[in-house]
């Protein structure tokens, strides 16, 4: 996780909570959305549209299979900053 997307995880994870309709303490960092949380594939994109828009990224589409937990969110954000 860069430097940027740590300063701002607490700020990721109410992007995940908002768009998947969940309480914060309901994600942990390895919680899998669709499994443990009952996301959908629609979602999911949701998700990425969301994060691209709040944080001014493009995500390469062949990250989205990573989007499915916050680790995986954080890891494909800083990726995305990095890039």
């Amino acid at each position: 996780m860069n430097a940027q997307v740590a300063e701002r995880a607490e700020e990721i994870k109410a992007v995940v909570c908002r768009v998947l309709e969940v309480d914060g303490d309901q994600v942990g960092p390895t919680d899998h959305f669709v499994e443990d949380l009952g996301a959908d594939s629609m979602k999911l994109i949701e998700l990425l549209a969301n994060l691209e828009i709040e944080f001014d990224v493009e995500v390469d589409s062949a990250e989205f299979e990573r989007l499915v937990t916050l680790e995986g969110v954080y890891d494909v954000l800083s990726t995305a900053l990095d890039g």
